[in-house]
């Protein structure tokens, strides 16, 4: 059984999971949030998004 979930999901577990267990303050979540929005509007933008599309096939194997 295959599942997918997308990436904005584990990245929202995890940031529940360091608010409620690792005592990551809500405030800081907020801002590395804000920072990653901002992020996306700069020219770096194609080489993140190429990067994570690069590592997520590395996690999951290729299909080719």
């Amino acid at each position: 059984m295959t599942v997918s979930l997308p990436l904005v999901v584990v990245l929202g577990f995890f940031a529940w999971g360091a608010v409620n267990y690792l005592g990551v303050r809500t405030w800081i979540v907020v801002l590395i949030a804000l920072f990653g929005f901002w992020l996306s509007h700069t020219f770096l933008a194609p080489a993140i998004e190429s990067g994570t599309r690069s590592g997520v096939d590395v996690i999951n194997g290729s299909h080719d």
